[in-house]
């Protein structure tokens, strides 16, 4: 496994990380100040289309988010807007969690394709997705479907194709 050292790709790492999270911090707040750690197999970045592609194993820690996945790709528009696309093996599914703010109460979801959108602070659980609330270990509502997104700012979701598969 790869774990990033004081050197420019650690520096590369930690700036991508900054502002990769700004739409799932809201959802406990103090997370916006935690540092973002990526740990995985490999790192390619590109300067020129400010993009980084993590892959093998990736598991991403910032405060109480967790995610693990095959992949992650992550980007930056010039309005410093961030996007982040983690993918599973094939056959499998990445996976999410996250505590809401002031409450035990924990978000989880997966997909074949988890999608993280800090201009809209969405998150999109797509293919074989499934989205848990719980209180504690206690599971609250969970829903199926073939896209699930969760609105960080109203935490609202919306499920298409409401199948299990």
């Amino acid at each position: 496994m790869i774990r990033p050292s004081i050197s420019k790709l650690a520096a590369v790492c930690l700036a991508v990380g900054i502002g990769l999270m700004p739409a799932l911090a809201r959802a406990e707040r103090a997370d916006r100040d935690k540092p973002m750690n990526i740990e995985s197999d490999a790192l390619r970045y590109d300067d020129k289309t400010q993009t980084s592609t993590f892959t093998g194993r990736v598991v991403l820690t910032k405060g109480t988010i967790v995610m693990r996945g095959a992949r992650l790709d992550v980007r930056q528009d010039d309005q410093g807007n961030q996007f982040g696309t983690m993918q599973a093996e094939p056959g499998k599914r990445a996976f999410f969690r996250q505590k809401r703010e002031g409450l035990n109460e924990f978000i989880e979801g997966e997909g074949e394709t988890i999608e993280y959108d800090s201009k809209t602070d969405t998150v999109r659980f797509l293919r074989r997705a499934e989205m848990r609330r719980l209180a504690g270990t206690e599971l609250q509502d969970e829903v199926f479907g073939s896209v699930i997104v969760y609105n960080n700012i109203t935490e609202i979701y919306t499920v298409d194709g409401a199948q299990r598969s």
